[in-house]
């Protein structure tokens, strides 16, 4: 017997067609293992292709667009919101600069931007309403969530541009002669006029103010008339002066003070920060800012904090700068309203801050989370004698440094000066703010009139009596 395998013959087919006998030799393979011709896998490959594209466009024509998951609101390549910006009376912006600079005996600069006339606009906490004034008159504005359109008939937002808050400020000002001979200034009487010119706009009756924005960041700005404009997406720092039915999370921003002190550009560390816990500021207050008179009781004598009364002046940014450039801690204790410029000159500082304040409401909170940059604690707690600064004496330099490290990430938030910063972030949050704009628009259009014991709003309500839980990771 043959160790070898058996060679196996060739067989034949034959056929006969026309009388010509043709024959078809077909040879087995050599080898049980040996792969399919080349051009059956071309065949097969092919089918497995076609199979696979008409499977996938019948996936995205059909089934996909069911399924598909919503965009993130912070995609910032989304269709850019139209935004017209009303060309007002040259008394409500530039005018009221004019007045300022004028109550104060000061020479106003002059310049062209643009072609227009720029008053010198007076630094302060409140000058968000600057900044995006300014803003919309650039026409390199590429990237930002608003684009500024000249037809008001293509706009989704109207921009009333009227400098609220520091007409607010000009007010109280000694008054003094200026054009014409004309004496006095009244902030009153300019909200009033601002509302009768804007009354008098087809844009504003047809939505009854709706799709309309301002800027009332100083928390008396616009009080005469709030109830007038309330329908309109508020600009505000917080909702210290207003009610639950003029102001909401929900319908309206809140803006981050403009901080008064210089940013901290160096890097994170503790070795040059030997103050454990800083203040500088007003110490007596109204409402819920008498808590900073208890805090100076149970803090001033403590030996690695500095506790002091101060007052707006230049000495006091220059003191204000150096304490809280070289402290690990700053403390935010709620003032006349919840909110002040002192949390925003902390965290450009990289000065973590300590907010004693229960009903304090802040910006951009879509996209910060305030937890890893600031310590929050409960009113009644602070007030306690040694206990917060065990608190924070307890928290590790490493703790300290990843605080920093988060404060660093979000400093450009509340930085007016930073082209990708807080002007940026807030034309981002009013344009989200569209969707429900429309819906209460046609809303409106349906209501009839309603007898109701409460005011009627669309806002968010938080629970006003949860706790605050204080946790620091060593």
């Amino acid at each position: 017997m043959s160790d070898g395998p058996k060679s196996r013959k060739p067989n034949s087919l034959s056929s006969s067609i026309n009388g010509e006998t043709l024959t078809l030799t077909l040879t087995p393979p050599s080898s049980p293992l040996k792969m399919p011709r080349k051009p059956v896998l071309f065949k097969r490959a092919l089918a497995s292709i076609f199979a696979i594209s008409a499977t996938y466009l019948f996936f995205s024509a059909f089934i996909s667009p069911l399924y598909r998951p919503r965009r993130d609101d912070s995609v910032t390549d989304a269709t850019p919101v139209k935004l017209f910006m009303y060309d007002l009376p040259e008394k409500f912006t530039y005018g009221v600069i004019e007045r300022y600079m004028k109550a104060r005996e000061a020479a106003a600069a002059t310049d062209r931007v643009m072609g227009l006339k720029e008053w010198a606009y007076p630094g302060h906490q409140h000058s968000a309403e600057w900044w995006l004034f300014k803003d919309l008159l650039r026409t390199d504005r590429f990237g930002s969530a608003i684009v500024r359109v000249l037809d008001p008939n293509e706009a989704d937002l109207f921009y009333v541009p009227f400098f609220s808050s520091l007409s607010l400020v000009v007010n109280p000002i000694r008054q003094v002669p200026v054009s014409g001979g004309q004496m006095g200034y009244s902030d009153e009487e300019m909200q009033e006029s601002l509302m009768e010119w804007l009354e008098d706009q087809v844009y504003w009756r047809r939505n009854n103010g709706w799709d309309h924005v301002f800027v009332c960041q100083d928390p008396n700005a616009l009080y005469r008339v709030i109830d007038r404009v309330k329908n309109g997406v508020l600009l505000v720092s917080d909702f210290g002066r207003v009610r639950r039915d003029q102001a909401s999370l929900v319908k309206d921003v809140i803006l981050p003070y403009s901080h008064r002190i210089n940013s901290f550009k160096g890097n994170v560390g503790v070795e040059k920060r030997e103050v454990l816990l800083f203040f500088m500021g007003n110490r007596f207050r109204k409402a819920g800012g008498k808590i900073r008179d208890l805090l100076f009781h149970v803090l001033e004598n403590e030996g690695d904090c500095v506790i002091s009364h101060g007052t707006q002046s230049r000495d006091s940014r220059r003191a204000a700068t150096h304490g809280m450039h070289t402290s690990k801690f700053c403390l935010h204790p709620a003032g006349d309203t919840p909110s002040a410029c002192r949390l925003f000159d902390a965290i450009v500082s990289l000065c973590i801050p300590v907010i004693v304040s229960d009903y304090v409401e802040l910006p951009f909170e879509d996209v910060i989370d305030y937890s890893k940059i600031a310590v929050f604690v409960d009113t009644n707690m602070a007030v306690r004698p040694g206990y917060l600064v065990k608190l924070l004496r307890g928290v590790s330099n490493e703790r300290i440094l990843g605080y920093q490290e988060e404060l660093k990430k979000v400093q450009r938030y509340f930085e007016y000066d930073n082209p990708n910063g807080a002007v940026d972030e807030i034309w981002r949050q009013v344009a989200q703010k569209v969707p429900l704009t429309k819906l209460m628009i046609n809303r409106d259009k349906r209501l009839v009139s309603r007898d109701l014991t409460e005011p009627d709003c669309a806002c968010m309500c938080s629970n006003m009596t949860a706790n605050i839980n204080v946790q620091i990771i060593q």
